[in-house]
Parts: structure tokens; C-alpha cells; sequence
């Protein structure tokens, strides 16, 4: 599906319709992903966890050393007119900062000004009011660099992995490390319940730290849930009680499937629908 020319854009501190933006074909971005992101949700037409998601989007550029855009309080400002420049209820906003525009050249010279380009994403249909739809999971090696807690814009390996798991009739790819354990999904985080018990993968260099994950979590102790940090094997998801994936564009999601065996006797299990549920409930509580 072609993006709509009418839809507003912002890029270097410009408001423009989509069909107006241009982005050098020298851009660093372009030419060796040297870029980050950050994927922010959107309900009730206001961004979910913005500080939080600032504060991901300030780590990552100091990981890579590309200097800070502007401050907080003008980028927030920036991305909240532009969700209403689009008349957004629900859906997902895209932020996108690259090192900026220079020769190509693997070493970057220095004093480059950053690109900056944001969009918004409007939901066809809501998905907060509705019953979730349990997804369909297909594994896939995890091919990926091996710094994936940083958010860049290279994502060829999920691509490969979430191409091959459509492919197979499936919704998303869960990805799974040389040693047969899951890392995450191609653009979600994993979790599996067994004996009521939340088991989530330890935040380290071999997944990205997400910010739904993190408020998911927050709410499954503040309702007595146990946790279980560990790594999870291919089969031991496969014979969970439940399986769940996370994300800023769509909240909390029921797995059904994995490799077309089903998880549990019913999905949404009753775990994940209480998890869906508190963490709705949480965020339109504090936006």
C-alpha cells in the first residue's frame, strides 16, 4: 500500500505533506542505517510513555555518538502537533534521527547535523476497544546484529524473519538464537505463562529493552503476578499455558500458534486478557 500524499509529515523542523518530503540521497541514514529510531503508540490521540520512550531515543543516539537534535520539551512539541495535524485517535507515530548527510565514507566527519522525520500511523479500525486477535507465530533464526538493545534503523534481519513467517500463513516471526533460545519477536517482545507465572527474557545486548515490555511488567507485579526472568527454549514456548507478545503499536497480544501448534487451550488465556486489560486501563489513566 502506497503512502497518502496528503498525509502530514515532519522533517528538519518543517510540517509538509508526505509527497513533499525529501531526504538526501547522501544521507547516512540511507547508506549504512547509521540511524535510529523510536516506534511511540498512540491512543486517545496523545503518545503512550513519551518520557519514556525520549529517554531510549537520548541512549540510543549516545550508543552510536550522533549528537541530540534539540531538547526534550521542542520534540515533544513537535511530534504532539503533528499527531494533530493528522487527526490521530489511535495508531503509531515513527521517529527517525539520522547522523545526518555527508560523502560516503564508512568514518563520518565530524559537526554533521542530524536528519530528523517523524509520521504518524492511524489505525484503520481501533484495536483498544476491541477483543484482542490472538497471532500466529512462525520461528525464524535470529540473524541480527549482535547490539540489538540499541534501536537502529537497521532491520534487515527482522525483515527476513517476518517475511518468511507471512510466508507461512503466520502474523509475526519469533525469533530464536543460535542456542535454540527465543530472543524476541520480529517487531515485538515474547512472554510465556506457565502456572500463572510470567517468564520474560533477560534484558540484554540480544533484545531490545521495549517500552511496552517494561510497562507491561510494571503492571504484572502491581497485580501479583510472579516473573520469572530467564531464557526460553523454542519447545518450552511451545508447551506454555500461554504466550503473549508486546508492542507500541498494538498493546498486548494473545499468541495462539507457534509453528502451527497451539498454545494452551485458549487463547486469549486468562492471564493475558487480565494483563491487556490493567495495562489499557493504566495507560489511559495517565495520559
Amino acid at each position: 500500500m502506497r503512502p497518502d500524499p496528503e498525509r502530514i509529515v515532519w522533517l528538519n523542523g518543517r510540517f509538509v505533506p508526505a509527497d513533499e518530503a525529501r531526504v538526501s540521497i547522501f544521507d547516512r541514514g540511507l547508506l549504512f542505517s547509521d540511524a535510529v529510531y523510536e516506534g511511540i503508540g498512540i491512543l486517545d490521540g496523545q503518545m503512550i510513555d513519551a518520557p519514556v520512550h525520549m529517554a531510549r531515543l537520548r541512549r540510543s543516539l549516545g550508543e552510536l555518538g550522533i549528537p541530540e537534535p534539540m531538547d526534550e520539551a521542542t520534540l515533544h512539541a513537535a511530534l504532539t502537533r503533528l499527531i494533530a495535524e493528522n487527526l490521530v485517535t489511535e495508531g503509531f507515530l515513527y521517529l527517525h534521527v539520522t547522523r545526518g548527510v555527508a560523502e560516503r565514507d564508512y568514518v563520518p566527519p565530524e559537526g554533521l547535523t542530524p536528519t530528523v522525520f517523524a509520521f504518524t500511523q492511524a489505525h484503520p479500525a481501533p484495536l483498544a476497544d476491541r477483543p484482542p486477535v490472538p497471532v500466529r507465530l512462525t520461528s525464524h533464526p535470529d540473524l541480527r546484529w549482535a547490539r540489538r538493545d540499541i534501536k537502529t534503523s537497521n532491520l534487515l534481519g527482522q525483515v527476513l524473519a517476518k517475511r518468511a513467517a507471512a510466508q507461512a500463513g503466520s502474523d509475526e516471526a519469533l525469533m530464536v538464537d543460535v542456542e535454540g533460545y527465543v530472543t524476541e519477536g520480529g517487531c515485538t517482545s515474547f512472554f510465556i505463562v506457565k502456572d500463572r507465572v510470567i517468564v520474560a527474557r533477560p534484558v540484554t545486548h540480544d533484545i531490545l529493552n521495549g517500552v511496552t515490555r517494561r510497562a507491561m511488567l510494571v503492571v504484572a507485579k502491581r497485580e501479583g503476578y510472579r516473573i520469572e526472568t530467564r531464557r526460553i527454549t523454542l519447545a518450552e514456548a511451545c508447551a506454555a499455558d500461554e504466550a503473549f507478545v508486546t508492542s507500541a503499536s498494538s498493546y498486548i497480544e494473545p499468541v495462539s500458534h507457534i509453528d502451527g501448534v497451539a498454545i494452551g487451550a485458549d487463547a486469549p488465556g486468562p492471564v493475558t486478557r487480565h494483563l491487556r486489560a490493567e495495562y489499557l486501563r493504566r495507560v489511559r489513566t495517565s495520559t
